[in-house]
């Protein structure tokens, strides 16, 4: 869930637009980069937003607008108009066009005359830039695998198997159902829910890496289950629960949930009975030794983290990567690499690292100005 105002976000977004040293670049892609450590280039490719700084977003451009495009935020589980704000606290404050999406000028231009401040720009184009930098940090983040990938689990097929960056946006109360947890087939509240984890992970077939979340971020999401539906069945197939240090006191609490089960077996397969979008999981349990075949109204698929977009970017000299695809600590050109470009972590973990290859980066840069 997006953290609200009252966690520190509302506060360092405002930081970062009052600080004269910090220059932020929206919606744009670095192309490549050039040069060693003191003294790189990047170039900076720009897409043009259609709308320049006087949008207030008032939202009288939203409501004339005829052309609908899929949510990302909500991972296609809704959807905006091709004019929209990306989401709650965006930054800048500011409406942004799709243009794969928007019909043009020629075919509607509505919100250009809706907009009463003249903030509508549909003449904009793409700009380059060349930076030159000290120093060079990747903190790229992490993407969700593409579940369709992974033979008879359903993604892509089933509509009410979900993965679990989906649910945590049904969950969210600016998320696609204001925070209900409802099937995506008809909208009913589920009575049952199996979280499957290791989706896709640990998997000679697909990532053979763990990313060491996914167990408390789906004991966590059983919890909402609770919350909203007391008398609810929850299943969590599991190959091993990881829950490291004090998370362990978490585990012990969840366990006590009399309603929630714990099946220690990878998933084989998932199938649905089309007249009702019920859901049968099968698994075999390794320590009774049994098969089961358990029937559901949603599945969740714990799919892990990937490394996104390292390899978008033309590096001079290349970058390390290791076996699973995210960058090495150590870089032939000196770059620097924060929380789940280097490895799948938590928020807590990205945010201590983060700080810690700032200072790093601040130091390299001083070291090139003696």
């Amino acid at each position: 869930k997006m953290c609200p105002p009252s966690c520190g976000l509302e506060i360092n977004v405002r930081r970062v637009k009052t600080n004269s040293r910090i220059r932020t670049l929206t919606l744009s892609t670095v192309e490549s980069i050039t040069g060693g450590p003191g003294s790189y280039t990047a170039i900076i490719s720009k897409a043009p937003r259609f709308v320049n700084s006087k949008c207030t977003i008032c939202g009288d451009c939203v409501k004339v607008c005829p052309a609908e495009r899929p949510d990302e935020i909500n991972l296609g589980l809704s959807t905006t108009k091709a004019i929209y704000l990306p989401y709650e606290m965006a930054f800048p404050s500011r409406f942004v066009i799709d243009p794969a999406t928007c019909l043009g000028a020629d075919k509607c231009g509505k919100c250009v005359d809706a907009c009463p401040y003249g903030a509508i720009d549909l003449a904009m184009a793409p700009e380059k830039e060349e930076i030159a930098v000290d120093a060079v940090v990747w903190a790229t983040g992490w993407d969700p695998p593409d579940a369709t990938q992974f033979k008879g689990l359903g993604f892509g097929t089933f509509p009410n198997v979900i993965n679990n960056v989906m649910m945590e946006r049904i969950s969210a109360f600016n998320g696609p159902t204001g925070g209900k947890i409802l099937r995506p087939s008809d909208g009913k509240a589920p009575q049952s829910i199996a979280f499957v984890q290791c989706a896709g992970s640990r998997d000679e077939n697909y990532y053979k890496h763990c990313s060491g979340v996914c167990c408390m971020a789906s004991l966590k999401q059983a919890r909402y289950v609770r919350e909203q539906f007391p008398e609810a069945q929850i299943y969590v197939f599991y190959i091993d629960i990881r829950a490291p240090g004090r998370l362990e006191d978490f585990f012990t609490a969840v366990k006590e949930d009399g309603r929630l089960s714990l099946v220690k077996g990878k998933v084989a397969n998932i199938t649905e009975d089309p007249a009702t979008g019920t859901l049968t999981v099968e698994a075999e349990d390794t320590l009774s030794g049994r098969k089961v075949a358990q029937k559901v109204d949603m599945v969740v698929l714990a799919t892990g983290m990937i490394p996104n977009g390292i390899g978008d970017t033309r590096v001079e000299g290349g970058v390390e990567l290791d076996e699973h695809g995210f960058l090495a600590i150590k870089q032939p050109q000196g770059y620097l690499a924060a929380g789940c470009a280097k490895r799948p972590t938590d928020v807590s973990t990205c945010t201590r690292d983060a700080t810690g290859i700032a200072l790093k980066a601040l130091h390299l840069s001083h070291l090139s100005a003696e």
